[in-house]
C-alpha cells in the first residue's frame, strides 16, 4: 500500500451525466410542490442525490459490455447460468431463486413463512422488510445490541445481534419463530457490520432451538471490508473467502443486487431447504417470471454477474468505504452530530441531537433532510420517526433514532461533489435553531408511509 492520505477512485470516468443547477427559489417551490416530501421531488430538481444507494450506482465498462451478452431466452437462457455460477461462486446455496429486487424476495419469503402469530427477529428490519413482515400478519423483533441504538457510542461492530436477547425469544416462543434474520450491514441502525463472531453466536443459538438463520446480504461486500479491516484474526484473509464464510453460517438470504450487486436492478432468494425452496418458487412463478429469470431481463442478469466479481475487490471496497469517512471525518470535525463510528454506504447525520427543540412527533428527521434540500439541493432519506414511528396496531411513538441518511451512489460521485454536501450540512448546522418541526397531512398512508406522505410545517 502506497503511504498517502489520498485515496483515489480506483476507476476512469466514461461518460458524464448532466446535473441541472437549481436555484434556492426553485427548490422552495419544488418541496412545497412535493408535500414536503423528499421522495416525491423530481430528480431532475436535485443536485447531489444521496436519497439511496439502491440501484443508482453507474455500472462499469464491463457490465455494460456484459449486457450485450444477455441471453432473452424464457426458460433455461444463458445469462441465467451466468447469474448462477456468479452468484454460487459467493453463496454455495443449493437453490438460488431471481427476483427482481431484493424486497421481492422479502415478500416471496414471508409470504410462505409469515402469518398471524408469528415473530420473526432480526438485529433492525429495515422499512419493507418490517412491511412484508407485517403485511402477513407477523410481528418483527429488533434485537440489535444496545450500542446500535446509541449513535455516538463507539463499538467496531454496532449492527451485531443481541444474542442474549435472541435466546430469550427463542426460549419462551421458539415454535412461533420460523426464521432468525440478521441485516449486513444494518442499514435502519447507521448502516453498522456484523461481525463472524457475533454470526458464529446467532448460529449456535438458532441451532439449539432448530430455527434457521437467513440474511438481508444487500451490502455484503461492505460487511466483509469492516470484518477484514476491524475483526481480530480476518485482515490476511480474502474478501470471497470471508463472504463464503458468512454463506456457511447461514441457511439462506435475500438479496438486492441494487447495493452490493452494483446492478441498477435485480435480487435473488437463496436456501438450502428443499421443501421451502419450492413453495417459493412457486410463488415466484406466480407473481415474478419463471425461475430462471424471475422478473429480470437476461441483460440484466448477466450485469449482476459481472458486478458481483467487481465487489469483492479490494482496491474498489477501499476506495468505497474510504470515501464514505471522508464525508464522515469532515462532519464530525465541524462538529456535527453523526452515527458513528461510520458504516459503508452512507452517512446518518443525529436529527435528534442536532434539533433538540424538535420533538420526536414532529419529525426532525424530516425537517433536517428537507432543509438540506432547500439550502443546496442535496437530497437524504429520514430514517426515523416518520419511517418506523406508526405500529402495527395504529399508534404512533418514537423511533429508536431521528436521523438522516446520507447515502453514497457507487461510483457516482467524486469527490468535489461530496466537499459541497460537507458545505451544505455545515451551513444548515449553523442555523439548526431555526427549524421547526412538521406535521403529517392525513390521510395518512396505511403503510410505508415515508413514501407517499405530505407534510405541513408546524407555526
Amino acid at each position: 500500500m502506497e503511504p498517502f492520505r489520498t485515496i483515489i477512485e480506483p476507476f476512469r470516468i466514461h461518460a458524464v451525466e448532466p446535473i441541472r443547477m437549481t436555484t434556492r427559489d426553485e427548490r422552495v417551490e419544488a418541496i412545497e410542490l412535493a408535500g414536503r416530501n423528499l421522495f416525491a421531488v423530481h430528480a431532475t430538481d436535485v443536485m447531489v442525490d444521496l436519497l439511496t444507494d439502491s440501484g443508482t450506482g453507474a455500472m462499469s465498462r464491463d457490465q455494460w459490455a456484459a449486457i450485450q451478452h444477455g441471453d432473452e431466452s424464457y426458460a433455461g437462457s444463458p445469462s441465467w447460468f451466468a447469474f448462477l455460477d456468479a452468484v454460487t461462486e459467493l453463496w454455495p446455496f443449493c437453490h438460488v431463486i431471481p427476483t427482481h429486487q431484493g424486497r421481492a424476495a422479502e415478500k416471496i419469503l414471508f409470504s410462505v413463512i409469515g402469518g398471524p402469530g408469528k415473530v420473526i427477529p432480526n438485529n433492525t428490519h429495515f422499512d419493507t422488510t418490517r412491511a412484508n413482515v407485517e403485511a402477513t400478519g407477523a410481528e418483527a423483533v429488533d434485537l440489535v445490541i444496545a450500542e446500535g441504538r446509541d449513535p455516538s457510542a463507539i463499538h467496531p461492530f454496532k449492527g451485531n445481534m443481541d444474542v442474549v436477547a435472541l435466546e430469550g425469544l427463542l426460549a419462551a416462543r421458539a415454535a412461533d419463530v420460523p426464521v432468525v434474520f440478521v441485516t449486513i450491514t444494518n442499514n435502519s441502525g447507521g448502516g453498522q457490520p456484523v461481525s463472524l463472531e457475533n454470526l458464529r453466536a446467532v448460529r449456535a443459538v438458532c441451532d439449539r432451538f432448530g430455527v434457521p438463520l437467513f440474511l438481508d446480504a444487500c451490502r455484503f461486500a461492505e460487511n466483509a471490508w469492516f470484518i477484514k479491516t476491524r475483526e481480530p484474526g480476518q485482515a490476511d484473509r480474502s474478501i470471497p473467502d470471508i463472504v463464503r464464510e458468512m454463506a456457511s453460517l447461514a441457511h439462506g438470504m435475500t438479496m438486492s443486487a441494487k447495493k452490493d450487486g452494483l446492478a441498477n436492478i435485480g435480487g435473488w432468494l437463496a436456501m438450502n431447504d428443499d421443501h421451502l425452496a419450492a413453495a417459493c418458487r412457486n410463488l415466484l412463478i406466480l407473481t415474478e417470471g419463471f425461475p430462471t429469470y424471475g422478473g429480470l431481463a437476461g441483460r440484466d442478469l448477466e450485469a449482476i454477474a459481472q458486478g458481483l466479481r467487481e465487489v469483492v475487490a479490494e482496491d474498489y471496497l477501499q476506495y468505497r468505504i474510504r470515501s464514505t469517512a471522508y464525508l464522515g471525518d469532515a462532519l464530525h470535525a465541524a462538529g456535527v452530530p453523526l452515527v458513528r463510528p461510520f458504516g459503508g454506504h452512507a452517512i446518518y447525520l443525529d436529527a435528534r441531537a442536532l434539533l433538540p427543540q424538535i420533538p420526536p412527533l414532529q419529525y426532525p428527521g424530516q425537517a433536517l433532510a428537507i432543509a438540506l434540500y432547500v439550502e443546496g439541493g442535496i437530497r437524504g432519506c429520514e430514517i426515523g420517526t416518520v419511517m418506523f414511528g406508526r405500529h402495527p396496531d395504529g399508534s404512533e411513538g418514537p423511533a429508536a433514532m431521528d436521523l438522516v441518511r446520507l447515502a453514497i451512489p457507487r461510483r457516482t460521485y467524486t469527490q468535489s461533489h461530496i466537499d459541497y454536501v460537507i458545505e451544505v450540512v455545515q451551513r444548515v448546522a449553523e442555523r439548526a435553531t431555526d427549524l421547526r418541526g412538521l406535521r403529517m397531512v392525513q390521510p395518512e398512508p396505511p403503510s410505508l408511509r415515508h413514501f407517499t406522505a405530505r407534510f405541513e410545517p408546524i407555526a
